[in-house]
C-alpha cells in the first residue's frame, strides 16, 4: 500500500483566529492495522466515502492559496454544490518527493 497522508482542516480561517484554527495531520493505515497507543494522542476515525472533486497543486503557500481562490468559483459553474464533509489535502506517491498535493473537495450534485 503506497504511503497516503491526508491534511484537514477542522475550522474556516475566515471565521476563526489563526491561533485557534485546528488541523488533523492523518496518515492512511490499511484495514486490519492496529493501533497500540498508550497515552491515547493518536486517534484512529475513517472519511465518509462519496463523489469529491480533486484539485492536483504544486505544494507552495502561493499556488495552495490561488487553488483555494478558484476552487469555489469552479465548483459553482460546475453543477455540483459542496458536500457536508471534510475538505483535505492528499499526498499520495510521487507527489510527497515532488511538491504537489491534491485538494479534495466532497461534491453532491446541484
Amino acid at each position: 500500500m503506497p504511503v497516503a497522508l491526508l491534511g484537514i482542516a477542522q475550522d474556516n480561517p475566515e471565521s476563526t483566529p489563526p491561533e485557534n484554527c485546528r488541523y488533523d495531520a492523518c496518515i492512511v493505515i490499511p484495514d486490519d492495522y492496529r493501533l497500540e497507543d498508550t497515552d491515547n494522542s493518536i486517534f484512529e476515525t475513517e472519511l465518509d466515502g462519496g463523489h469529491y472533486v480533486t484539485y492536483k497543486v504544486k505544494h507552495t503557500a502561493e499556488d495552495i492559496q490561488k487553488a483555494w481562490a478558484d476552487i469555489f468559483p469552479a465548483l459553482n459553474s460546475s453543477g455540483y454544490q459542496i458536500d457536508n464533509k471534510p475538505i483535505f489535502e492528499r499526498y499520495i506517491g510521487d507527489m510527497l518527493y515532488n511538491h504537489y498535493c491534491e485538494i479534495c473537495i466532497p461534491v453532491k450534485g446541484l
